[in-house]
């Protein structure tokens, strides 16, 4: 059986014009060894090898480079003629001009859209296809097999249950007890007993035993919701517990091993709580081995026409959302995120039953009336005035885009600037164009 070797162009490449290198020096050696030894002029035949050795090597370096080059371009015009690619390069007007920046646009749309096939294939239940959603999926794949502690941060509504959900799909134990427990909704005196349990007469209503979440979660997942509204008593003995990997039940002596892999996930800043003392900093470093931070919908625009399609989908298949309509959620700032898009459009749909179509007066009113902050006063603390104002020149941008179906040249027209002036801001912004034709 015959045995292959694989040597990599990086060192082939090198050893070849190394190779050339040597040569021409060994035989320019010799070309001046001669004339000496003759009482020739050995400038003349140096002069002439100088131009052999400058036209062979650059003879070498075209032929090495067609041979390298020949399957990349081959494979570019290949992606170029894919319709997907070719709109994309009409938009933005490029030319094949320079070689290197059209294999570099080719190489960077085709992995933009690898990214996009993967989220959709892989995260069907999360909606969204722009960068920052995309580099959230990318965390949760890179833990999710592992059994690691997750610790998910994001505002209210961004769906941080959504992604517990998924961690606990792509990891080990996704056959195994998956366990929520929403620690601002059990009053403060039963978080205790639910987390570890209770022995029959702990206390007065006590009347059975009860397992807690710790044990009844034994070797599978537990997600603890809202752990930032965790009283300082409970994070004491919940820290002793993930330490040991043993708890105790409310009003018993006999420890308890379990083996769960922790999720937990709060809207609450932890630095903050800390440095009123509200939170264990102990804790916090607990819990904060692989943080996940969901970025808020304000941050990710590019995906409020996907999510507002989706649940329009949900509510009512056959209405449409107007351009107009469209416009005004993507300039809304949405306080309550994917929740309350999710909220506004379920309303929508009741209204627009009859129309067949959502327009903009279907929409809640503060949704309207948020579409813009009209006084300083209503401008968000510890926000600089240039973070507000690419906030609004990106929320045109998208407006615009969307007003178009995604065309460029059409949007630059309606924001009154060069179509090259646009593609650079929507490079800046990361704007999804794609996600607007479709």
């Amino acid at each position: 059986m015959k045995r292959k070797y694989h040597i990599s162009l990086n060192i082939i490449v090198p050893l070849i014009f190394s190779a050339l290198s040597l040569l021409s020096s060994v035989i320019a050696y010799e070309l001046t060894m001669y004339a000496l030894s003759t009482g020739r002029d050995s400038m003349l035949y140096l002069t002439i090898w100088a131009i052999v050795v400058t036209g062979g090597t650059f003879a070498a370096g075209v032929l090495i480079s067609r041979i390298i080059l020949k399957p990349i371009e081959q494979f570019v015009e290949q992606a170029e003629r894919h319709p997907a690619m070719q709109a994309a390069d009409q938009e933005k007007g490029r030319k094949d001009g320079d070689q290197i920046l059209r294999f570099t646009s080719v190489v960077d749309q085709i992995a933009d859209l690898m990214g996009k096939v993967e989220a959709r294939e892989l995260f069907p239940e999360i909606i969204g296809q722009s960068k920052p959603i995309r580099r959230v999926l990318s965390q949760i794949l890179k833990v999710a097999p592992t059994d690691a502690t997750v610790l998910i941060t994001g505002e209210s509504g961004t769906g941080k249950e959504l992604v517990s959900a998924s961690i606990l799909k792509h990891s080990k134990r996704q056959n195994k007890p998956f366990v929520a427990v929403n620690c601002a909704a059990i009053p403060q005196g039963l978080l205790e007993s639910e987390l570890f349990g209770h022995e029959k007469g702990a206390f007065t209503g006590a009347d059975s035993m009860k397992r807690g979440k710790f044990e009844v979660a034994h070797e599978g997942t537990l997600f603890l919701d809202e752990i930032g509204d965790m009283p300082q008593e409970t994070q004491a003995k919940i820290l002793r517990a993930l330490e040991l990997g043993v708890c105790e039940r409310v009003g018993g002596s006999r420890p308890i091993r379990f083996d769960v892999r922790l999720i937990a996930a709060t809207n609450k800043d932890f630095q903050k709580m800390i440095e009123k003392g509200e939170f264990r900093e102990d804790l916090y470093h607990r819990l904060n081995v692989f943080p996940i931070l969901i970025p808020p919908l304000r941050e990710r625009r590019e995906d409020i026409a996907l999510l507002a399609q989706y649940f329009l989908e949900r509510f009512n298949k056959e209405l449409q959302l107007t351009s107009e309509a469209l416009q005004l959620l993507m300039s809304s700032p949405w306080p309550g995120n994917v929740r309350e898009l999710r909220n506004v459009m379920e309303r929508a749909a009741v209204l627009g039953s009859k129309d067949r179509v959502i327009e903009p007066r279907h929409l809640s009113g503060h949704v309207l009336d948020r579409s813009m902050p009209s006084d300083v006063e209503e401008l968000p603390d510890g926000v600089s005035l240039d973070q507000q104002l690419e906030e609004m020149e990106k929320a045109m941008i998208l407006a615009a885009l969307a007003k178009t179906g995604g065309v460029q040249a059409r949007a630059a027209e309606l924001l009154g600037v060069k179509v090259r002036s646009l593609w650079h801001r929507i490079k800046k912004y990361d704007i999804n164009v794609q996600v607007m034709k479709n």
